[in-house]
């Protein structure tokens, strides 16, 4: 029992003793932190305006409370950024936080690669139809059907007529008569059978008479009952319009022949791909029944209008066909063109551009981390680059993530400065200044909607 009580007559001395010794060290941090500041450090930092912690657009002249009910801070002159309008400071570590990142403008040949659906049609250039220049009927047919390949030279059919078999006739009478008269010294004898020889010689190739069968004709000294057609071109045959046995009429087409050792690919481009097509452009073009096999053309044709339907503007390219003729009319194939500008131009990443609609903004990483926004002008879009017309130079660097956040704290950066400017003089200086509005009318509390609290209870009420 004694040494209970010993015991507690102990530990009641030590909280005695401590006692005096805390009381003591809180007075002398109470009269730390009362300790006036040194003459001077007030005027040297003026309190520019008065913010929410909270809510960074509640701003106030004087200090007092915000609506959450908490003291409004201080913002001193030096704290704000300098620099243009719209100017943010940002401490590193918050660049950090949010991710900032940034690139650098430069000078570069920017290109761009255009994909699109081709479709191989006939080189209308390399077209042919054959159609006879005199009547008759088909004797023998050697081409009979469409899709069949003929060589150049190659017989289609032959056609017997009447007219042919006259006039064949006709030319071998004046080239025997023009044999007999063209030693003749009687006046001009021999000048006109040699003038009737070769106008029977000119209605024969009027009638695509080659040289070969009016030289075969004239060795021959026979007629010939029936005329060949051949091809003119390697090709194929499209179309074919007659049956062996069938009459003939002049003018009539018979088969329509095409060569398609060079064909078209037509390809729709969109409008804003527009800028950036020439003409002689290289082309690739892939089959998707022949992979890994790619066929390089070039653009021959811009049309110089859209169509109606898909707002997209025709390309016509050419290209060469392989001896086994891969490249088949009305096929579909993939197209690649990659053009560049052909020239060097100033270029930003896509991401690192704001488009509002009316205008493009970039922000600009400058020293002391201050960023601040820029007005652009942009030209053509490449890849995943702008090409940049005016409003930045070479060596800027630019902002190309978490940009939207620091756009945000610009613009009311940019606010903020625009409310806290001095008013211009009016018209009339020799007039009375007027009343100086109160700091709750100078500065209206402003919610997210733009409306004060007042507005705001009228409504519910």
């Amino acid at each position: 029992m004694k040494k209970r009580t010993a015991l507690f007559a102990v530990a009641a001395m030590a909280v005695a003793m401590a006692f005096p010794a805390c009381s003591e060290r809180s007075a002398s941090e109470r009269a730390e932190e009362k300790k006036p500041s040194p003459a001077g450090a007030e005027k040297e930092r003026k309190v520019l305006y008065w913010k929410s912690k909270m809510n960074p657009s509640f701003i106030r002249k004087e200090p007092g409370k915000d609506p959450m009910g908490m003291d409004l801070v201080p913002v001193y002159e030096g704290e704000q950024p300098s620099g243009p309008a719209g100017t943010v400071r940002i401490d590193p570590a918050t660049v950090q936080n949010i991710g900032v990142k940034t690139a650098v403008v430069r000078r570069k040949q920017l290109s761009r690669e255009i994909r699109t659906v081709g479709r191989i049609a006939y080189d209308e250039g390399k077209v042919r139809h054959i159609s006879p220049k005199i009547g008759g009927w088909v004797e023998r047919q050697s081409v009979n059907f469409a899709g069949q390949v003929v060589d150049k030279g190659e017989r289609l059919l032959e056609i017997y007529s009447p007219e042919l078999v006259a006039t064949q006739e006709e030319y071998l009478i004046t080239l025997q008569y023009h044999a007999r008269l063209k030693d003749s010294t009687v006046g001009n004898a021999a000048a006109g059978s040699e003038s009737l020889l070769r106008a029977a010689e000119t209605r024969l190739r009027y009638w695509d008479i080659s040289e070969e069968q009016i030289r075969a004709l004239r060795e021959r000294g026979q007629i010939t009952r029936t005329m060949e057609l051949h091809a003119p071109f390697k090709g194929i045959i499209l179309q074919k319009d007659v049956l062996e046995g069938g009459h003939v009429q002049t003018g009539k087409n018979l088969y329509s022949i095409a060569d398609i050792s060079t064909v078209w690919v037509f390809a729709d481009i969109y409008e804003y791909e527009a800028p950036w097509l020439r003409l002689g452009q290289e082309a690739a073009m892939t089959l998707s029944y022949r992979p890994g096999a790619t066929y390089r053309g070039k653009v021959a044709y811009i049309y110089p209008y859209l169509k109606s339907m898909t707002r997209t503007l025709q390309v016509r390219m050419e290209f060469k066909n392989t001896e086994d003729f891969d490249l088949k009319p009305d096929m579909w194939a993939n197209v690649t063109i990659r053009p560049s500008l052909g020239r060097k131009s100033l270029a930003v990443p896509v991401q690192a551009v704001i488009r509002t609609g009316k205008r493009d903004v970039v922000l600009i990483a400058l020293e002391g981390g201050r960023f601040a926004p820029r007005e652009v002008r942009l030209g053509a879009e490449a890849g995943d680059e702008f090409e940049v017309l005016d409003g930045l130079q070479e060596g800027e660097r630019v902002v190309t993530s978490a940009q939207f956040l620091i756009n945000s704290e610009s613009n009311l950066q940019s606010a903020i400065g625009k409310m806290l400017a001095p008013e211009a003089p009016e018209e009339g200086a020799g007039k009375a200044p007027p009343p100086a509005a109160s700091p709750a009318k100078e500065m209206p509390e402003t919610g997210a909607a733009g409306t004060s609290p007042a507005q705001r209870r009228k409504g519910k009420e």
